[in-house]
């Protein structure tokens, strides 16, 4: 390889020149105001965000906006997209909890991703343990690039609609019922390589239509097209609509909740998703 003609050769100067430009084009700097920057940054040898940040005409929270910027790391600003809060991995990036995600993304990584699995269910003891887990995992994978979507198999109590704000509409339970097809899958467009498929209608035999042929083709569908597919299921404690999913994409991670989830509970379900043929990766707590 040329190393004289490869980008990474004029790396530096273009990231910091790129910088200053989506600084004044976001009206975060005024043309002046990039023309002092640079003149320190000459004068002291800074770089171009901390030589803004010096001379006190942006935040380091504005440093880090540009940076995901220009390594193409999407998240939103706070009332972009309409999203809930608690959806902190798409509004708080760099925060110490979405630090944990990612840390718990790289350990599914190394652990079933990268041995060429692409499903994963995500099953908790209780309702309203997993759904929110299952959002925030699904937007950190969709920021390291893989392409993610995130299946709603709770045909019980959903709420990725709800998270993700996709109103009302046909999902999973309507493409096994035979009264839609995979033009249910939304994309996300606020953040990339992220999909969700709703749950649908809510039926009145969620386990019936789980166990459907038609759900294996659902699934051997979205495994040609995605890198990555997370199953938000409807909690142990409800029914075995989990043990079908579970079986059906191979791997478990098991989500308890902090001073709720009792570990009794969690050995059961460790031994009956054994059971089932699936393989419990391991097990996250959360706390919200």
């Amino acid at each position: 390889m040329n190393l004289l003609t490869h980008p990474m050769s004029l790396s530096a100067d273009s990231r910091e020149s790129r910088m200053g430009r989506i600084l004044v084009d976001s009206g975060k700097l005024t043309p002046a105001q990039a023309e002092q920057v640079v003149q320190l940054q000459q004068e002291r040898g800074m770089r171009f965000g901390e030589a803004a940040q010096a001379l006190g005409f942006i935040t380091e929270s504005d440093i880090q906006r540009v940076l995901a910027q220009q390594f193409d790391y999407p998240y939103l600003q706070p009332g972009a997209g309409q999203f809930p809060a608690e959806l902190v991995a798409a509004y708080q990036p760099f925060s110490p909890q979405v630090e944990t995600l990612r840390a718990i993304r790289s350990q599914l990584m190394m652990q079933w991703f990268a041995a060429g699995h692409k499903a994963l269910a995500l099953v908790s003891a209780n309702p309203e343990e997993s759904s929110l887990f299952a959002a925030n995992l699904a937007v950190v994978f969709s920021q390291l690039g893989e392409n993610t979507v995130l299946v709603d198999g709770n045909l019980r109590s959903p709420r990725q609609h709800e998270l993700f704000r996709l109103g009302s509409r046909q999902g999973l339970s309507d493409i096994l019922a035979g009264r839609a097809g995979l033009e249910t899958l939304c994309k996300v467009d606020a953040l990339l390589n992220l999909s969700v498929l709703p749950a649908g209608t809510l039926p009145p035999n969620p386990q019936e239509l789980l166990g459907r042929p038609a759900f294996r083709t659902i699934h051997a569908g979205l495994s040609n097209s995605f890198d990555v597919i997370l199953y938000d299921v409807s909690a142990y404690s409800t029914g075995a609509d989990a043990l079908t999913i579970a079986a059906l994409a191979g791997g478990v991670l098991l989500v308890a909740r902090k001073n709720k989830t009792r570990v009794s509970d969690l050995n059961e379900m460790n031994a009956q998703l054994g059971r089932s043929g699936a393989k419990v990766i391991g097990s996250v707590l959360v706390d919200f």
